[in-house]
């Protein structure tokens, strides 16, 4: 594929080299030619200056020919018109925008622009350590109806298979974090001390599924 990328900086430049050692074609837009001292000596890609918004910045980066385009520049606002003159203009479906407000990035992400806030993400993977059952949900979908969420199950349902669990909560594992690697369960696969359970279910559904594994814990304890 080719992929336009604007913004050069940590983000962009590692998303950029990855995307290269893939095997896909890569352009990386930046305002500032010094931003491109980031790339490596030996990345074949475009380099194109000027403003990612600008239709002509992005038409040179080929952007008619891109299969995805990526805003990871500094800017909320440049990440966001950026992102819509590739889908609304250019015919871009695969488009995402990095945004630093949470409150933007609901917003965008309703109207089907999907983004990652990178503030929102952070303290959300703190949350999840510090507190699991009240954390956000890693994943939802672009209407908020589905969410795929992070169980605790408690060291109690070590030892049980999936499909107890699933059975017990009503609801459905989509896979298990084990030992640093993602594993998607059989209805046999027994959970592991260690394991962490992430459930695919409907958002308004996670607090009962939360509560439901909570109260069989307190009944076994």
């Amino acid at each position: 594929m080719h992929i336009v990328i604007m913004g050069c900086g940590r983000v962009g430049s590692t998303l950029a080299h990855i995307l290269e050692d893939k095997g896909h074609s890569v352009a990386i837009i930046d305002q500032s030619p010094e931003a491109f001292r980031r790339l490596r000596s030996g990345f074949r890609g475009r380099r194109i200056t000027g403003f990612g918004f600008d239709r002509d910045v992005i038409a040179e980066a080929g952007i008619e020919q891109a299969s995805a385009f990526v805003a990871v520049s500094s800017g909320d606002n440049s990440n966001i018109i950026s992102a819509r003159v590739a889908r609304e203009t250019f015919g871009v479906d695969n488009v995402v925008a990095r945004i630093y407000d949470p409150r933007r990035a609901e917003v965008y992400q309703r109207l089907g622009i999907p983004t990652v806030a990178t503030v929102r993400w952070t303290a959300d993977q703190i949350l999840r350590r510090l507190l699991p059952e009240g954390a956000e949900p890693l994943w939802r979908d672009p209407t908020g109806a589905v969410v795929l969420a992070e169980l605790d199950t408690g060291h109690l349902w070590v030892g049980e298979k999936v499909a107890a669990l699933e059975e017990h909560a009503r609801t459905r594992v989509a896979f298990l974090s084990r030992m640093g690697e993602a594993l998607v369960p059989a209805r046999d696969t027994v959970i592991q001390d260690g394991d962490i359970v992430h459930i695919m279910a409907r958002a308004d559904d996670v607090e009962r599924v939360n509560a439901a594994v909570a109260a069989r814990n307190g009944e076994d304890a």
